[in-house]
């Protein structure tokens, strides 16, 4: 029986939750479901916690409501989402007068953490994304899954909550499509032609004044778009291709350094070691030999 059913005066009938205890090998390895369902109320309802070891995401499949999260106010109504970590003072409740359905699942393990805060990074806790069905059915799945749970359960599940952080992370908002659009476009055009220039001098300013935008807005929407500042997209290229001259060339480490746009070679030094540990000559011996 249901545990929903319990309390018919605020639960429908056909709401389902399944709270699940992983193995130990399996919470030390991987994504793990705490537990999850679906939800449909027949009046307002309101839910407030703290300190709670646990990820909650949520898609509101119909209805009204409000978040209360993190110092933030948000009114969500069917094809908005959230994802919030629940340590943080939390409460979310719908209205009296058009209850909400609700996708959820609470998770934790692995790098769940560092997800989040990607996330984090680029997002509000609440938010409107394109790719609402495709979140949708992440979440069904895991909810199938762990319906019938078999041997490969923990495994399965494993994967289906990677698919849906992906899936949330590759989220965008609806609204204001079309400057989203634009900035999109621009930043487009800003990468590519980082791409075919960062052998040379770059500099955010002049990046900046060639594109019509201020450096601020490009350094933002950048990191926004792409997950990285523009200084360390560019050090990232230019690192890149550094690692491709010393595994094909004979080119001393100056030289490298000066095909990649750094004329310091101590300080192209610095970052090479910086982002592979360990030095460009270590780097060129173990991969020639």
């Amino acid at each position: 029986m249901n545990e929903f059913y319990a309390n018919p005066s605020v639960y429908s009938p056909d709401s389902i939750r399944i709270i699940n205890t992983p193995e130990a090998a399996s919470k030390a390895t991987f994504f793990y479901v705490q537990e999850t369902g679906f939800i449909k109320l027949t009046r307002a309802h309101k839910t407030e916690r703290t300190a709670l070891d646990s990820y909650l995401f949520v898609v509101v499949q119909n209805g009204r409501g409000i978040l209360t999260y993190d110092g933030g106010v948000y009114r969500l109504e069917k094809g908005d989402c959230f994802f919030i970590d629940c340590m943080k003072p939390h409460c979310y409740q719908c209205s009296d007068d058009n209850p909400w359905e609700l996708l959820w699942v609470h998770f934790n393990g692995a790098t769940t953490r560092e997800y989040y805060r990607y996330f984090t990074s680029l997002f509000k806790n609440a938010f409107t994304p394109n790719n609402v069905e495709v979140l949708t059915k992440d979440v069904h799945r895991i909810i199938d899954i762990n319906s019938n749970k078999d041997l490969f359960a923990d495994i399965y599940t494993s994967r289906e909550i990677v698919n849906l952080l992906t899936d949330i992370l590759l989220s965008r908002r609806t609204d204001g499509a079309k400057d989203i659009d634009a900035v999109s476009n621009k930043l487009m055009q800003v990468r590519k032609y980082i791409d075919e220039h960062f052998t040379e001098d770059l500099y955010l300013d002049e990046i900046a004044a060639k594109f019509f935008i201020s450096k601020y807005h490009l350094s933002r929407e950048f990191k926004r778009s792409f997950g990285v500042n523009v200084s360390s997209y560019i050090i990232n290229k230019r690192i890149n291709y550094a690692k491709k001259l010393l595994r094909f060339t004979d080119l001393s480490i100056e030289e490298i350094a000066d095909k990649c746009g750094i004329t310091d070679a101590s300080y192209f030094n610095k970052l090479f070691k910086k982002a592979e540990n360990t030095t460009a000559g270590k780097f060129r011996k173990r991969w020639k030999s």
